[in-house]
């Protein structure tokens, strides 16, 4: 099972620019979540961050529990170890073939035979559809290809925490959704924490169990997928539709005058492109896990913490929420009935502090 991840007062600067400050949340154990933000919010930094490439002025982050702002360079290159990380752009060895990147941490970090290495980097080719390519350059193949080689790399020594960057950058929609479902495929086999930094509306509404936001140099909210898709919260609104209307501008924050010009165009019947409020209407469904995965426990346990929660929520969302519950036969309410022979194991699971009270 993969493992919590607790960020407390994180604040990050490179010299007098402040990137973001008092960040606290949870990555809950065994789910996945998604950080959503425009451009330029920090949330690559936030991610180096994670895995102590780069160290905030303040604050904690606890894995499991070591705090590793804290701890030990020797300790911290323990925890290292139960990270696996696909970055944008793959981060491949130019001059190795896929099956040497591949090969690369457990050549690096265990002492296993070159049978048990070999065994073990073809399994990964193979989740990754990329048998047969093993003998390629990363020059040779796709954008698409190198990036799942990155995200079979991330996977070797079997991690217990996922990050994965702009999952979808250089890919088309298509490969995106492939590349998402390896990802909810994978959370079902091994139940590991994973977080997708990503600008990708689609997969943001559609695949992770939690999301958050940066904008403005703080996290605006952090929670289960449902509260989140049905806020209105006026810049997770805006971003989650893509539309101009609403506080996010060209630059980082629009002013009174252009917020005015552009409701005025809107209300004269102005398109700006983005989705129909009909279309981004409740909770959508929630990618499942390809038919004969196992069943997928982070789905399970959130649905666990929402129905603890449904009745402090707002209305529209209480309704929203039920709404899709009933479409998927959960009845009257009840987020647990009929998904899955688990749900009565997880029911001790607590409801995390951090839900429900977004920084602000």
């Amino acid at each position: 099972m993969g493992v919590e991840v607790a960020v407390e007062g994180l604040t990050k600067s490179f010299g007098s620019q402040k990137i973001w400050e008092d960040v606290t949340f949870t990555l809950p154990k065994g789910e996945v979540s998604a950080l959503l933000g425009p451009s330029g919010t920090g949330k690559s930094v936030f991610l180096k961050s994670l895995i102590g490439l780069l160290r905030p002025e303040a604050g904690s982050i606890h894995i499991g529990d070591t705090d590793i702002l804290q701890c030990t360079s020797k300790e911290l290159y323990e925890v290292r170890k139960l990270f696996g990380v696909l970055f944008q752009d793959g981060a491949l060895f130019g001059s190795m073939n896929l099956y040497d990147n591949v090969a690369f941490p457990l050549r690096e970090h265990t002492r296993k035979s070159e049978s048990e290495v070999r065994k073990i980097v073809m399994e990964k080719l193979e989740l990754t559809g990329l048998t047969g390519a093993e003998g390629k350059l990363p020059g040779e193949i796709s954008g698409g290809m190198r990036k799942r080689a990155g995200l079979a790399r991330a996977l070797v020594l079997d991690p217990e925490i996922i990050l994965v960057d702009e999952p979808d950058s250089g890919l088309d929609p298509v490969r995106t959704t492939y590349l998402a479902q390896s990802l909810i495929d994978i959370n079902a086999q091994i139940d590991a924490t994973i977080l997708i930094v990503t600008h990708n509306i689609n997969l943001a509404r559609t695949v992770p169990d939690n999301l958050g936001m940066l904008y403005r140099k703080r996290l605006v909210m952090f929670g289960p997928r449902e509260v989140l898709l049905t806020s209105e919260e006026p810049s997770v609104r805006q971003f989650l539709r893509g539309s101009k209307i609403g506080p996010i501008g060209m630059s980082e924050e629009k002013d009174d005058a252009q917020m005015r010009e552009e409701l005025a165009q809107a209300e004269a019947g102005h398109s700006d492109g983005s989705v129909g409020e009909d279309e981004m209407r409740g909770v959508p469904p929630q990618m499942q896990p390809t038919p004969g995965s196992p069943t997928r426990q982070g789905e399970i346990r959130r649905e666990e913490r929402v129905r603890d929660m449904l009745d402090t929520l707002p209305q529209n969302a209480q309704d929203a929420i039920r709404e899709e519950w009933a479409s998927r036969g959960h009845g009257n309410g009840n987020a647990t009935a009929g998904v899955g022979a688990g749900a009565a194991a997880s029911s001790s699971d607590s409801v995390d502090d951090h839900y429900g009270s977004s920084a602000q």
